[in-house]
């Protein structure tokens, strides 16, 4: 592969934007990370943030949808930039991220009716109309003239707030947020000044530009994270958000755009227009962005699922974009630009849509669990002062990635497989039709391994005596588990979802899938069934659907089942399979009532999770001169379980750990991340 060069990547190129000269053309957008302590950015957030700069990130910034005021309530892990008490931590964040050259800013916005009025004070939310929000709930009181007084003053002192606390600059947010909802006819049906014609719509929103500029004057730089189309009939259009791009634009407050689309008012349009992923297709508002940035003469920035080096390219050198935003890219690598630099452009771990950073537990990344987690955990790891020999076996996510970091140490390392083909579950969660990105997780790992000269041996199934044979120092058990069925009455007549989804089992006229854990696997199995024309009836034990799954990936898989017409029924706990002539009955019970129902039908496809398949640990337990022990709390604080004792062991035993589904059925994250803990200082 042809090196990058920062003499001919447009990426590297560096950008003035009015005084300030970016390094790049990469950043990352303003988000709500969730690592907020208290409505501050302390040491976690600062760390996080830290990392990307201490990667060559052109850009970041941070601090999505912070509040200005007191009635913009936290209602996910906001800032607050509304109390001077935030200024010492933006100083301390400034200094830390500018000392690895960096440029910083922060969103600062007031989110109007997208507020929850059962949160932070307990206070009335305010819209410039009463319009109820469908995702935050909110029936908003609509603005009167002291409220306006109260808020763009809010929003002055915020950004002087930032510019106090060493920042270079602020953007505002439209969208469905206050400035947005004044902009929009679906959300402002005022008749005075501030509603009806557009002019009288931008009102607001150019007030809070004016007060903002005279707080900070003219060398802060102040932008617009702007929606160019709403995406949606009542709202607003692309040629409306081009004529509101220009009235701001001419009132010289504005000193870029940055382009969003879609509406953030629904789950649905969060989740696949706003910030869309796996189910998505890779960029698919930039012609949108590049568009807009046509009709303005200041510069433009974008982001939504530019998760690779060549779209993000494309976007700056032809000229559709002036910085592209890889947020999610970063939160998967955050030296995503030091590793173009070196012109490795190939080992960049990629982002592949799986929106797990979109969930409660964000910014966690699917596979990179050092994000979110830098006090404890290393993006980059160290090598090892002594040579060990690692055997590892199993190679799903927790193998490969235990390979990965013990080959990143310089240990040697053996990895066994018993398939033909490395990946684990992985292979089969990419069977889902809108989930194959995921494979990516797998075949980047790989393509590490093969680079740290890991010896993969595939098509072994490893015995006690195989790894033994290899004389380790370290083995690390990552053989997954097995579909958990065999508790059930009947179970010899139930399929897996595993099976379904491999090919083993090929699905009959009429399907139930019973879904017990909330999961993707009987989803995917349930596509999968109806996408080769069967008949699909799906029952999950939960009380919504896919209810372990971040919320946008939640919301995808209803929209699948309401557009195949797939009938579901909620807490119903599968009690037996039995057969009846040539047919299936499938005994449920609901989990409020107790009642007992049948369903006859020709196949039942089931998923409760797995159950570890670790025989070969428990062979090797007694011979290991830790009996297998991980310890969890020099584990949950990224230290080394090497110096655990070995006292009356042989002098010539080795560590012993399981990890992955090998311990307990959890998900991709969980595994990477056991995987991680234990490996980075073995």
């Amino acid at each position: 592969m042809a090196q990058s060069s920062k003499t001919n990547d447009p990426l590297l190129q560096p950008f003035q934007l009015k005084h300030l000269q970016l390094r790049n053309r990469i950043m990352s957008t303003s988000h709500a990370c969730g690592l907020e302590e208290g409505g501050m950015p302390r040491e976690r957030y600062q760390a996080y943030y830290e990392e990307k700069a201490r990667g060559g990130i052109g850009l970041a910034m941070f601090g999505g949808s912070s509040n200005v005021a007191i009635d913009s309530p936290s209602v996910f892990q906001q800032l607050n930039v509304g109390v001077d008490e935030v200024i010492p931590h933006l100083q301390r964040l400034s200094e830390r991220v500018h000392a690895h050259g960096a440029a910083l800013m922060c969103q600062i916005t007031h989110l109007g009716r997208r507020g929850e009025s059962n949160k932070g004070a307990f206070l009335p939310t305010i819209a410039p109309s009463v319009v109820r929000e469908t995702l935050h709930r909110s029936i908003p009181k609509e603005m009167e003239a002291h409220d306006f007084d109260r808020v763009i003053a809010a929003f002055a002192a915020a950004a002087r707030r930032c510019q106090d606390g060493g920042l270079d600059g602020i953007e505002t947010l439209s969208g469905a947020h206050l400035i947005g909802q004044f902009l929009s006819p679906a959300t402002n049906h005022r008749i005075d000044a501030y509603g009806g014609s557009l002019e009288n719509r931008c009102r607001f929103g150019l007030e809070v530009f004016e007060a903002i500029r005279k707080a900070v004057g003219d060398d802060f730089i102040v932008g617009f994270r702007f929606i160019v189309d709403e995406g949606h009939q009542a709202g607003l259009g692309f040629e409306d958000c081009v004529a509101i791009a220009k009235i701001f634009e001419a009132s010289g407050m504005v000193d870029f755009f940055n382009a969003i689309y879609g509406r953030m008012d629904t789950q649905i349009g969060l989740a696949v227009d706003n910030m869309p992923g796996m189910s998505s297709p890779i960029a698919p508002w930039l012609d949108r962005a590049g568009a807009f940035k046509q009709e303005v003469s200041l510069p433009v920035f974008h982001a939504a699922r530019i998760t690779d080096i060549a779209t993000a390219r494309h976007a700056i050198r032809e000229g559709m974009l002036d910085l592209v935003g890889m947020t999610r890219a970063h939160i998967a690598d955050p030296y995503l630009v030091e590793k173009l630099e070196a012109g490795h452009e190939e080992r960049i771990r990629p982002c592949v849509g799986a929106t797990h950073c979109m969930s409660e537990l964000r910014p966690a990344c699917l596979h990179n669990p050092a994000t979110g987690r830098e006090a404890v955990l290393r993006h980059k790891i160290e090598p090892a002062s002594r040579k060990r020999r690692v055997v590892v076996v199993g190679a799903g996510p927790a193998g490969l990635e235990a390979a990965r970091v013990c080959g990143e140490r310089g240990h040697e390392v053996v990895v066994f497989e018993a398939a033909a083909v490395p990946g684990g579950q992985v292979l089969l969660a990419a069977e889902a039709a809108w989930r194959n990105d995921i494979i990516a997780i797998a075949d980047w790992r790989v393509s590490e391994l093969a680079r740290l000269g890991v010896d993969l041996r595939l098509n072994t199934f490893a015995e006690a005596d195989d790894v033994l044979g290899e004389k380790p120092d370290l083995v690390v058990v990552a053989t997954g588990g097995v579909p958990n069925l065999s508790w059930l009455p009947g179970h010899d007549h139930v399929i897996s979802g595993w099976d379904i989804l491999n090919g083993t089992a090929v699905p009959s006229d009429e399907v139930l899938v019973v879904d017990g854990t909330g999961r993707h696997v009987a989803l995917s199995a349930a596509e999968y069934c109806h996408r080769k024309g069967a008949r699909v009836s799906f029952a999950a034990i939960d009380e919504s659907l896919a209810a372990e799954q971040a919320y946008s990936e939640r919301v995808v898989w209803r929209k699948w089942v309401k557009e195949a017409g797939v009938p579901v029924s909620y807490e119903e706990q599968l009690k037996e399979v039995r057969s009846e002539g040539n047919r299936l009955i499938a005994v449920l019970q609901n989990e409020l009532t107790g009642e007992i129902s049948e369903v006859s039908t020709d196949q039942v496809v089931f998923d409760y999770g797995t159950m570890p398949a670790a025989d070969v640990y428990f062979d090797l337990q007694s011979r290991s001169s830790n009996n297998g022990v991980t310890q969890l709390e020099t584990s949950v604080a990224g230290a080394s379980q090497h110096d655990v004792s070995s006292a009356g062991r042989a002098p010539e035993a080795f560590e012993l750990h399981r990890i992955g589904d090998a311990v307990s059925s959890r998900n991709i994250h969980s595994a990477v991340l056991d995987a991680l803990r234990l490996c980075q200082l073995a």
